[in-house]
């Protein structure tokens, strides 16, 4: 049989026994009344960590703008995070130790030393789990915002109380964040693009969001890392007329090929002057005084094929423009971007009445794809992992990159089990080709045993 409690705390200051007239009984019960208490100050203090920390700065300030009771507490709490950490951490270890110290008092008065350590040890550790740690955690996480607001004050009131440990342990951290190159904020950013992206997953999964709303919510992400080339009109799509023309040729290009506006060159594309629009060529020649062409060519910006496309939207925003020529490093014409061009980098592809869809699901598993889609495009549409090298973007690109070379129709190349027929080829330029993941069902053959041959982009738009 252990000592009694009051026979240790007697000998502890030295009094006599007869000083202290109260039974083990008694300091049982009172004993396990405190140890309820510390347990419900622990939760108190776990909970209080998730979720101070758990809630946002800017769903606080949005509380304090609300006018949320309490919210203003939070503020000022979260205003300094480093020193509200110390505080729960401080008032959290205090419980618990004092909680263990007593537990092994207590089993003290029943079994021996040795015993009383273990019991107190496995008990409070228990306990301390349970009630302490994983019910207020778990709690704390469903309901954060309600659950601050209610322990903001008793957290701060904490905090004035251990105000002499609170500073002194938020000092000795500091310094010791600095020797061992820790950083010296708790809270950084409360949120990063990595982050929401997952979120955005994260949504289309629950069923929050649908794919299409997923597929614009990344493309706006995917729009800042975006360069000029990525999105352009190559040369080759260019419609452009000479400055020399006349209204009535101009006129003509324009309706031929479908565009409000086209740029104007002087001599080769290589010397866009400016951009001509339809409307003021039909005004001129309807209702004018003689103007020639040159005298409506509007001005333009020639950017860098590696201009970023957020900052170039911004520019034509701030001059006003609807069409920009890209070039090169050399300044040779690259190619042309247009504010739909930019639009279609967030809301995808706008096709025109007798515009090609880039991806068409064959009914053998096949895709066909136009061969001016952009490697990342194919690889989100498909699911496949198609490198995408510094020197092309598009699929056509990465055909030619593992070719080495021009290619003919029909030619077939294989990459990490993907299997891509070259289909339509125009002069030097491919048009579309077919993809076959190789573990899916291989495509159609003919009674030679032959791959059925890619359509070309007639017999594609009437469904053969």
């Amino acid at each position: 049989m252990g000592l009694s409690a009051s026979t240790v705390v007697a000998a502890s200051v030295g009094l006599p026994l007869q000083t202290f007239g109260v039974d083990d009984t008694t300091i049982t019960v009172v004993g396990a009344a405190a140890i309820l208490v510390l347990i419900a100050l622990s939760g108190f203090f776990s909970s209080s960590e998730i979720a101070m920390f758990s809630l946002a700065r800017h769903r606080v300030e949005s509380m304090v703008e609300d006018g949320v009771p309490g919210a203003a507490t939070i503020s000022e709490l979260k205003s300094d995070p480093h020193r509200l950490l110390v505080t729960i951490l401080i008032g959290n270890n205090i419980v618990n130790i004092t909680m263990s110290s007593l537990a092994t008092t207590l089993f003290g008065l029943y079994l021996s030393r040795g015993q009383a350590v273990l019991a107190a040890t496995f008990g409070v550790t228990t306990l301390v789990f349970l009630f302490g740690e994983s019910a207020p955690k778990s709690y704390a996480v469903e309901n954060t915002e309600s659950w601050a607001v209610r322990i903001a004050r008793p957290l701060q009131i904490a905090e004035l109380v251990l105000l002499p440990l609170v500073v002194v342990f938020d000092r000795l951290t500091r310094v010791t964040n600095r020797l061992v190159g820790g950083q010296k904020a708790i809270e950084t950013s409360y949120v990063t693009r990595d982050e929401i992206q997952n979120i955005i997953r994260t949504g289309e999964r629950e069923g929050v969001i649908d794919e299409e709303e997923r597929e614009m919510l990344q493309r706006i992400f995917h729009f800042n890392n975006t360069i000029a080339k990525e999105v352009m009109t190559p040369r080759l799509d260019m419609t452009a007329v000479s400055r020399d023309a006349t209204l009535e040729e101009a006129i003509e290009t324009c309706v031929q090929s479908n565009h409000v506006r086209v740029p104007v060159y002087d001599g080769n594309l290589d010397n866009v002057v400016g951009i001509v629009n339809l409307r003021d060529l039909v005004r001129e020649r309807d209702y004018g005084t003689g103007a020639e062409l040159e005298d409506l060519v509007e001005p333009t910006l020639h950017v860098p094929e590696s201009k970023n496309v957020d900052d170039l939207l911004t520019e034509i925003q701030r001059e006003r423009m609807q069409m920009v020529i890209v070039i090169d490093e050399f300044g040779t014409t690259e190619g042309l971007i247009t504010l739909e061009d930019m639009l279609e980098e967030i809301v995808g592809d706008i096709l025109e009445d007798d515009e090609e869809e880039p991806f068409d699901r064959q009914d053998d598993g096949s895709w066909l794809v136009r061969a001016d889609v952009n490697i990342d495009d194919v690889n989100e549409e498909l699911g496949i992992d198609l490198p995408e090298g510094e020197e092309f973007e598009t699929l056509a690109g990465f055909i030619f990159n593992r070719a080495g070379r021009l290619v003919d129709q029909g030619e077939t190349i294989d990459y990490d089990g993907v299997r891509i027929h070259v289909g339509e080829v125009d002069n030097t330029r491919i048009m579309r080709a077919r993809i076959n993941l190789l573990d899916e069902e291989p495509p159609a053959e003919d009674q030679d045993g032959k791959p059925e041959p890619v359509p070309d982009a007639e017999t594609a738009a009437d469904g053969g």
